[in-house]
């Protein structure tokens, strides 16, 4: 860990930013790890909360979307190529692959919580020419959700950040699924908070 802590101290906010650019676009860069390392920081109080927050969301938006751009102009051939020199694997790309079949552009929210399928979803979305709008929409909720989850967990745990990395690579499916069941019951309230209102409004 001497080199997320050597980035913090010489490179601050902005060594936050360009670690996540890279790690989105496919570095080897443990991503859960740095911000949980952010947050861990904000803990002994280092860093500030908000300006974490919003520098580790701009690094993730960036690099996602210059992935996105990639996918756009140099198309599949370039992943296929490059890809494993970015740890980007065949057998990686046909599982993201298969998840997008399933899940469509929202795996561009739920793919930041998965190891190995964040780095490449981008690239496809890209590659299949989603209109920006649609990309940015998933995407950059995906990014702000990622961000505040690790940077939040790593605040609370302060001294127990190191145990995030292991136990997220263990049980990553299931907090994909809580996080998955906690966008729908959210879905489902606001869904019905906003019909009780439209019934209120008609017989008033």
């Amino acid at each position: 860990m001497d080199y997320l802590n050597h980035l913090i101290e010489h490179f601050g906010y902005l060594g936050i930013i360009f670690a996540l650019i890279g790690g989105i676009i496919g570095l080897p860069i443990p991503d859960e790890v740095l911000l949980t390392y952010v947050g861990y920081n904000i803990f002994e109080g280092k860093l500030a909360y908000l300006p974490s927050l919003l520098c580790a969301y701009f690094g993730a938006s960036t690099g996602i979307t210059l992935s996105f751009i990639l996918g756009i102009v140099l198309g599949a051939p370039f992943l296929h190529k490059f890809g494993p020199k970015l740890h980007i694997s065949e057998a990686k790309i046909e599982r993201t692959k298969k998840l997008f079949n399933k899940f469509g552009p929202f795996l561009l929210v739920i793919g930041f919580f998965i190891p190995g399928v964040r780095h490449i979803t981008a690239y496809l979305a890209g590659i299949n020419h989603f209109s920006y709008k649609k990309f940015a929409l998933y995407a950059y909720l995906g990014a702000l959700l990622w961000c505040f989850a690790f940077i939040s967990l790593g605040r609370i745990l302060g001294e127990n950040w190191v145990y995030v990395g292991t136990y997220f690579s263990r049980y990553s499916i299931y907090i994909i699924v809580f996080f998955l069941v906690g966008i729908l019951l959210s879905y489902s309230y606001l869904k019905k908070r906003k019909g009780m209102k439209l019934e209120k409004d008609a017989l008033n």
